[in-house]
């Protein structure tokens, strides 16, 4: 039997909500026929997919990122404002597509305001320039009589958009992306970026392109470290050839973890050496399991919004992604901001069709988590039976993982356990300390017959279940059925 040991006076710290967040490209069909299709009879006025918006705003996305990705290593905002019939089209290297411009930073804004989130706009360090940038600040955030400001008011937009983080441009480590760099050439690149960014509204929010490498990330923070609030890193899970799919990937997850970990020593070791009091955290601004759908448009054509990397998921992965979500909460105090990419269509949780849409098996561990979540960590300490995992630096992991968190008021504790034993259920025997528990509890499950099921249209195999527990107690044990995800909430005293 697995025990867990939670003490209500042993914290990790506050979870930032920005880590529940999410992405949006111009890649596929993520934003046109996706979030934004005006020729839809299932649009509303402003051409935004209403069935889609509803799943949507279930979520409760706090932050949003826009607008790429590789895409945005050639793109140029200024295509994207303005009155759509004299917006140009233009073709998309990064994905191969025609990017049409019919959907920009206003959309985008608007968008935002429909779904509840904070913008978060990455600008182009691949093919743009210091003055685009700053000028693209302007145009969102200015307030006095200045061009890009009054440009943004010539376009109906009196008041400003007050977009407070930017990010220093996308992946720019990789020889995929336009304008590649190494590690010193993107440094110097992105201090002048930032320097001038911050000069032209000093409120934002900056957030640097790490690459998940020691010496990348170490030569930015060195070089940077004084302009940036955040540093990204970017996790796709995948099974690892060989293995056991299930379990690898599964175990994925302790990868990530150990990297966070690393990084975070030398945000640490990085604000020592340049005497910084101000906070870096880390952005995870993309993550999910990617791994079946690959490639872009390669036959010439350019087409408009091709599907793409329209990956199906089946349990396995929603029990990646909710490990991972515990993941980012256990380690608040590094992790800032999560996005998962994407949100519709492309390696996303909605995938729509012209006549409707379904929601897929990852996306209800982001459902739960926004049910079902308290805004502090506590720590705990799990002891359970484990599976080899020689890909990780412990070379095992735990079958269940584990979050606790607690409401801000004290009145509500949570916990959220993965199963990854895909052959039997799990006990979990529980130790407070500090706390007792009411009678009563709520419990939110995620399973399904085996790890390989998936959703679709008119067939929902996962989903998200929700009952009353009764006859609860502080020393309860809990059955966690195999392969599922399990959210516990009980009132505290």
């Amino acid at each position: 039997m697995a025990q867990l040991n939670i003490d209500i006076d042993r914290r990790v710290g506050a979870i930032d909500p920005n880590i529940f967040g999410n992405f949006v490209e111009h890649l596929g069909r993520c934003i046109y026929t996706g979030i934004f299709d005006p020729e839809s009879r299932l649009s509303d006025t402003r051409g935004f997919r209403k069935d889609a918006l509803a799943a949507v705003q279930l979520l409760q996305i706090p932050i949003l990122r826009y607008p790429g990705g590789n895409f945005v290593s050639g793109y140029h905002w200024m295509d994207g404002v303005g009155p759509r019939n004299d917006r140009p089209n233009r073709q998309d290297l990064a994905w191969h597509s025609l990017e049409t411009n019919q959907f920009g930073t206003n959309e985008f804004i608007e968008f935002c305001r429909a779904t509840g989130s904070e913008p978060y706009i990455c600008a182009n360090l691949g093919t743009g320039s210091v003055d685009e940038a700053a000028g693209w600040v302007e145009y969102c955030n200015g307030t006095q009589d200045t061009p890009f400001a009054n440009l943004r008011r010539k376009h109906g937009y009196e008041h400003p958009h007050r977009v407070r983080h930017w990010g220093l441009g996308n992946e720019l480590y990789g020889s995929w992306q336009i304008g590649h760099k190494d590690a010193a050439d993107y440094a110097k690149t992105a201090f002048e970026f930032a320097k001038v960014m911050k000069w032209t509204d000093p409120t934002i929010k900056l957030v640097g392109c790490g690459a998940m490498n020691v010496d990348w990330d170490w030569k930015l923070l060195k070089t940077c470290g004084e302009r940036l609030d955040y540093i990204a890193a970017h996790f796709y899970m995948r099974p690892v050839p060989q293995q056991d799919s299930h379990y690898s990937l599964c175990a994925q997850v302790g990868c990530v973890e150990e990297y966070i970990r690393v990084l975070w020593q030398l945000i640490q070791a990085a604000r020592r050496t340049l005497k910084l009091r101000h906070p870096i955290r880390i952005a995870v601004d993309e993550w999910n399991v990617w791994y079946r759908e690959r490639g872009r448009a390669s036959d010439g054509s350019f087409p408009i919004a091709p599907p793409l990397l329209e990956e199906v998921y089946d349990l396995t992965d929603a029990l990646a992604v909710g490990a991972f979500l515990n993941m980012m909460q256990r380690n608040c105090y590094a992790v800032g901001i999560g996005c998962l990419a994407q949100l519709v269509n492309v390696i996303a949780p909605i995938l729509t069709s012209s006549d409707g849409m379904f929601r897929q098996t990852i996306y209800y561990p982001l459902l739960a988590a926004a049910m079902m979540r308290g805004e502090i960590a506590l720590q705990t300490h799990l002891e359970c039976d484990t599976f080899p995992s020689p890909h990780t630096l412990s070379g095992s992991t735990p079958y269940l993982d584990v979050c606790t968190t607690l409401s801000a008021a004290r009145h509500k504790l949570y916990i959220s356990v993965v199963n990854f034993n895909k052959d039997k259920s799990e006990k979990l025997k529980l130790s407070l300390t500090g706390l007792k528990v009411g009678t009563e509890a709520t419990l939110a499950t995620i399973t399904g017959e085996s790890p390989e099921v998936t959703n679709g249209y008119n067939r929902e195999a996962v989903s998200l279940r929700k009952r009353m527990l009764r006859k609860v107690s502080s020393d309860a044990t809990l059955a966690i059925p195999k392969h599922a995800m399990c959210i516990y909430e009980f009132d505290i005293s």
